[in-house]
């Protein structure tokens, strides 16, 4: 690529969960012969993902270009760590051909995209496309309200009535910013799943908007990148909630970090965080174990009830043995003494 050229950003957004560092990795591992730089938004500051895709780093996309901002919404510190973090990207030797940006589940693109206007970096960047991810299953059972239901139900009573939570606000807002929608996790959402995650997303896009099925981040890096969208160009077909405002409320959401104790099985774990999510509406949970008798370190991530955990590394010989676990849920339903109590809870260390 010319140093003249703009160089293309990719910018994958979804809700908590959705797939996001899955994709990003097998996009690295599977780049089209394209050297990717990638930022990754974390929401919470244990750099889980980050840590996840610096694993696969390999020769067109090595650890360096794989750079963090942690601990807040990327659209909200654009000044701050934003643009310099763009900066690093562009002035690496040698220079990118693609740079990936994986926003944390709480963020709104279209925020983001007004970012590409800076001057500073407008004449040298340009958005190449807007991917957004949505769980076929979540979308397909309504999880972005609380009762789909009930509030169907009141709305076709009262036109009057805005029942939409933040969640709803965020999927949105995703939705009509994307250029390709990518429906993931098919498999355990079935066909008739799927069809209802379409027709939900349909419903709510502002433009039709093509979607493509796609299992464990699988899919040709030909239909992602590359798109030429100059998705910064076209920022009135991307309506949002928060158009016309200034700024956007994170305050709806909230994450704090749990220090966990030795697990003997990594089952009470599933079991306590299931609970979680059943009674406090905890939203996503990620981080990482460390179980007894096992020198490898369990990567957890959850979503809601859905629990997975698998072994990803040894433990480094200077690390201590802690698990630390970051829980995201709405600002009321954080109650941070009940999760540290019930995580702290999830394996008692029987001694004597």
């Amino acid at each position: 690529m010319s140093d003249l050229a703009k160089l293309p950003v990719t910018v994958i957004t979804g809700f908590l969960g959705s797939g996001k560092t899955t994709l990003v990795r097998q996009l690295m591992l599977n780049p089209g012969g394209r050297r990717l730089a990638v930022i990754v938004n974390e929401f919470g500051d244990v750099g889980v993902d980050g840590e996840i895709l610096k694993q696969c780093a390999i020769p067109e996309c090595p650890a360096e270009n794989i750079l963090e901002l942690a601990n807040g919404c990327i659209c909200c510190t654009v000044a701050d760590d934003f643009i310099p973090t763009i900066e690093t990207l562009m002035a690496l030797d040698p220079r990118p051909d693609h740079i990936l940006i994986e926003t944390s589940g709480l963020a709104l693109p279209k925020p983001l995209l007004k970012a590409f206007d800076w001057p500073d970096i407008r004449s040298r960047i340009t958005v190449d496309g807007v991917i957004a991810l949505a769980d076929a299953e979540a979308v397909a059972a309504g999880r972005f309200a609380p009762n789909i239901a009930a509030v169907d139900a009141q709305r076709l009573a009262d036109d009057s009535l805005d029942h939409e939570t933040p969640l709803s606000e965020v999927f949105e807002d995703q939705i009509s910013c994307a250029d390709i929608v990518l429906l993931t996790k098919p498999d355990l959402a079935g066909p008739e799943g799927v069809a209802r995650a379409r027709a939900v997303i349909a419903a709510k896009a502002a433009r039709p908007i093509p979607m493509v099925e796609v299992a464990e981040g699988a899919i040709d890096p030909r239909i992602l990148l590359g798109l030429e969208a100059a998705a910064e160009d076209d920022m009135d077909a991307r309506p949002s909630h928060h158009d016309g405002a200034d700024d956007h409320e994170h305050d709806d959401f909230d994450s704090i970090v749990v220090d966990i104790p030795e697990l003997t099985d990594p089952n009470d774990l599933v079991r306590v965080i299931g609970k979680l999510a059943q009674d406090h509406n905890i939203l996503r949970v990620k981080g990482y174990a460390a179980v007894q008798d096992k020198a490898m370190r369990l990567l957890v991530q959850a979503v809601g009830m859905r629990v997975r955990h698998q072994y990803d590394r040894p433990w480094k010989p200077d690390e201590p043995r802690q698990g630390r676990l970051v829980v995201i849920a709405e600002h009321d339903d954080i109650d941070a003494q009940v999760i540290r109590n019930a995580l702290g809870a999830a394996q008692p260390l029987v001694t004597g």
